[in-house]
């Protein structure tokens, strides 16, 4: 029985042999892309970025756009205003309040989640079942939604039938309004923030425990190092560009949250704990006053942006400094 040949299989067969013809039809001559089909390729790659791109300005810029007038409800046909919403935000004493609340807010939920996050990183990091068996488990939180998560911590967190003052009574702690007093209702958000997000920190951390070379370690084994100064010296100066990007990340998502607290106390008692974000929702969606809360969504957006600008600059000095310690 003959092998198949190149015909049996159904391609066609020339003198060169190679089975292919050309643009010209020459028998074995390699395909030829006509030269604008060659010059449009460029072209065709971008096209998904320029969609998405024009995706987010045109809204973005529509936004600034109907800040300049005095839209509301009260108000179909608007006035150009030019920036005097932006001058009516400053003015106001709740707005200070609120920059003041979101920046206690972010600094110290990300200040927390990065140390605990490191911390746990550290201790998974050490080969062991258990530490195989908590890896999986650490992922939970980040597997719920954060209003469903908030809305869980409420009702744990009730005075009287939560399940936390229950457990704190033998030691003389059952009676905590966590959520009734201003400074409780800000500890309990930064608590349900922590709860939810200290595992991401986590994972980036324990991610790049795992990438850092073993050598710088291993000498300093060999030199009789101590566990503090090998991680002063040589795990924490090349483990911080990754602690930094976790930190980016928690940072911004800090300064622009909303969902949780929220879902936990809807900016009470009183207004102790309404961000810029929940004010801005306030005077958009409540208040009906739409200029004046896109211009609050502006503002927010040009704080975290350069928040985000000072931290990328610092990062990339951070990722200079980490080479240079490996």
């Amino acid at each position: 029985m003959t092998a198949p040949t190149e015909t049996d299989a159904g391609a066609p067969t020339g003198t060169g042999g190679t089975g292919k013809t050309g643009g010209t039809g020459t028998p074995g001559a390699p395909l030829r892309v006509p030269r604008w089909r060659r010059s449009l390729r460029p072209y065709l790659l971008i096209v998904p970025a320029l969609l998405l791109t024009g995706g987010i300005l045109y809204p973005f810029g529509l936004g600034l756009y109907y800040t300049l007038f005095d839209f509301s409800a009260t108000k179909p046909q608007p006035d150009l205003v030019g920036l005097e919403n932006y001058l009516t935000i400053v003015r106001q004493d709740a707005f200070w309040r609120s920059a003041l609340v979101t920046s206690l807010y972010a600094i110290g939920a990300t200040a927390v989640e990065t140390v605990l996050g490191v911390g746990v990183a550290l201790l998974l990091n050490r080969s062991s079942r258990l530490g195989r068996v908590l890896e999986k488990v650490l992922i939970l939180p980040l597997m719920i939604a954060p209003v469903i998560a908030a809305i869980m911590w409420k009702l744990m967190l009730q005075p009287s039938v939560g399940v936390v003052n229950y457990l704190l009574r033998p030691v003389g702690l059952g009676g905590v309004q966590w959520t009734d007093t201003p400074t409780g209702a800000l500890l309990s958000s930064i608590m349900v923030d922590v709860w939810v997000y200290t595992p991401f920190v986590a994972i980036l951390a324990l991610a790049g425990l795992r990438s850092l070379p073993r050598s710088p370690f291993e000498a300093a084994a060999v030199d009789g190092a101590g566990w503090w100064f090998t991680f002063r010296r040589l795990t924490l100066p090349m483990l911080w560009p990754y602690v930094l990007v976790a930190v980016i990340f928690r940072f911004m998502d800090s300064l622009k949250v909303f969902d949780i607290i929220y879902a936990l106390t809807e900016g009470g008692p009183g207004d102790s704990t309404v961000v810029l974000q929940i004010r801005a929702y306030l005077e958009a969606i409540r208040f009906q006053r739409y200029s004046l809360g896109i211009s609050y969504m502006i503002i927010l957006w040009a704080v975290v942006y350069l928040a985000s600008m000072v931290l990328v600059r610092y990062l990339t000095r951070a990722q200079r400094r980490a080479a240079e310690a490996s």
